[in-house]
């Protein structure tokens, strides 16, 4: 078990289905302390994709797998049809990615209904079919990861899916403390990934409710692993991985740069009346740690249009410029 205090090996940005895109990772890892992340998940259903699915959504695929700040990034595969994850995992491999990770963890209920995500938790046996059929289909020195969560309905076949994906082959295995009946709701049971760790050889990566440097702490330490894959708790605390690793934190005047960055990253594909949404959906998560956060959101709460919120914010930006200015004079 780690001390208490000791920095995590790993720091992982997790894919957030209709939050963390590929615009809003590139902005995060910006703020840098992520070592890797992993894009949103690519459903495969019953047919071999066309590789333009893959490099449209994720389209680091065109950058050596990395953010332009140089992060690389793992492709995610959500499905159920061991052959067909195989055959698209095949497909992919040729575009580069520098790992593929398979969703064991998803608690959408369309998802589900579909048989995709946490409710292949109640089937270990075709978890390590899929894991396998993988496995064999890709390099051997492309790494294959995945994530789980504690179970579907409970947490009985915890250890069975644990063991499973491991014994296919994956070479990492993500943990996210909950149920798909837990959903996201407190708390998160970080002494369970415990008993994974000691049931598997294979290293294991905690996630689920770390939103501070307190949380990290003690779901390494409950959790005896000593990487972290971060979720909200870092779209809403965009410097939490530097704290983690004593680094110095940005403040609101280096995150409201950031915003308006991500407006116009999202702006070619967003229309406008769509754009203001994604933003405001930021801003509000950012509001829980950064005061400033707060103010721009109230400024904009009420606004729809995505160039109305945008120049707001550049006004906001402008008025923080000239009260510094007016400091230093």
């Amino acid at each position: 078990m780690l001390p208490c205090h000791a920095p995590p090996r790993l720091i992982l940005l997790a894919p957030m289905e209709g939050v963390l895109d590929h615009s809003l990772r590139d902005v995060i890892t910006r703020v840098g302390g992520i070592d890797r992340c992993v894009s949103e998940f690519i459903r495969i259903t019953d047919q071999l994709l066309p590789a333009r699915v893959f490099t449209r959504l994720m389209p680091e695929l065109h950058h050596g797998s990395r953010t332009p700040a140089g992060t690389p990034v793992r492709a995610q595969l959500l499905g159920s049809d061991p052959a067909c994850l195989a055959e698209n995992a095949a497909r992919l491999a040729g575009l580069g990615p520098c790992g593929i990770d398979l969703n064991f963890g998803c608690p959408a209920k369309t998802v589900n209904r579909h048989r995709g995500g946490a409710v292949l938790l109640d089937d270990p046996e075709l978890v390590h079919a899929i894991v396998a059929a993988v496995r064999r289909a890709v390099p051997a020195a492309m790494p294959v990861s995945a994530k789980m969560r504690l179970g579907h309905r409970d947490e009985a076949l915890m250890l069975d899916n644990a063991r499973a994906i491991a014994d296919a082959g994956a070479d990492e295995l993500v943990v996210h403390a909950r149920t798909k009946l837990h959903g996201y709701k407190p708390p998160a049971y970080w002494d369970r990934i415990a008993q994974i760790r000691e049931a598997v050889t294979v290293p294991v990566v905690a996630n689920g409710e770390v939103w501070t440097l307190e949380d990290a702490r003690r779901c390494l330490q409950e959790s005896g692993c000593d990487a972290l894959m971060l979720g909200r708790g870092l779209v809403t605390d965009p410097g939490l991985a530097l704290a983690l690793r004593g680094r110095a934190q940005p403040g609101w005047a280096d995150l409201l740069p950031l915003v308006q960055l991500y407006g116009r990253l999202i702006a070619p594909r967003v229309a406008a009346r769509h754009r203001g949404g994604r933003i405001k959906q930021w801003l509000n998560m950012l509001r829980r740690r950064h005061a400033g956060a707060e103010q721009a959101y109230a400024t904009v709460r009420t606004l729809n249009d995505g160039v109305q919120i945008e120049a707001r914010l550049a006004a906001l930006q402008r008025d923080m410029h000239a009260a510094t200015e007016s400091a230093l004079a």
